[in-house]
């Protein structure tokens, strides 16, 4: 695809590279203690503070907590008012390392909602570890959810809502993806950063 054919999901993906430096630096975290806080390497946070990366949707979560922000907010998207209801002519897809994922809700509040679209095989080895719960809901296909050691098996109209401090990771199992609705807590505070310990040894931030 050339850069001409670059849609405007691509162009706000990739407009988070600018923010990113700012935001670290206005939460007065180095390099190496946000990216430990978002469980990803400096060299990897480098990375996408540069362009030369493009955030996976598990990233982009995770930066938002970190930096006390939200996605859309780290995707440029202002909304002065927030409205009630969110119509559906209204949802832009935007693409984050594979996923698709749709806001399904107000920016700004202390939930986040998305509508999500996984891809077979997309992210399913990232585990994730940080403060908060998460809400999640079957709407097609299959899901293999991984909390700490169990792993459950999700089909449509089936729901999961857990504790963020679970070791987790999703993985559609089926080859044509899942679609879920998605709503986490955010915690509004750059301070958050200190709840989150140590980055994990397989360094799940670190794909390919």
């Amino acid at each position: 695809m050339s850069s001409s054919d670059t849609g405007p999901a691509e162009g706000a993906v990739a407009a988070v590279a600018p923010q990113l430096r700012e935001l670290r630096r206005r939460a007065a975290l180095t390099l190496e203690a946000a990216a430990r806080a978002a469980g990803l390497s400096p060299a990897h946070l480098s990375r996408l503070e540069t362009g030369q990366r493009q955030p996976s949707l598990p990233m982009l979560l995770s930066l938002a907590r970190v930096y006390g922000t939200t996605v859309a907010e780290l995707l440029g998207e202002t909304a002065a008012d927030r409205d009630a209801v969110v119509r559906a002519a209204d949802m832009e897809p935007t693409s984050a390392g594979g996923w698709t994922y749709y806001r399904a809700g107000a920016p700004g509040r202390g939930m986040h909602a998305l509508r999500v679209q996984v891809p077979y095989g997309s992210q399913g080895d990232v585990v994730r570890v940080h403060p908060g719960e998460e809400w999640l809901h079957v709407l097609r296909g299959r899901l293999r959810l991984r909390l700490a050691d169990a792993e459950h098996r999700l089909t449509a109209g089936d729901s999961a809502h857990f504790d963020s401090t679970t070791p987790h990771r999703i993985a559609a199992q089926d080859p044509d993806g899942v679609e879920l609705l998605f709503v986490h807590t955010l915690l509004q505070s750059p301070t958050a950063a200190l709840c989150l310990g140590p980055a994990p040894d397989l360094n799940p931030g670190e794909m390919p």
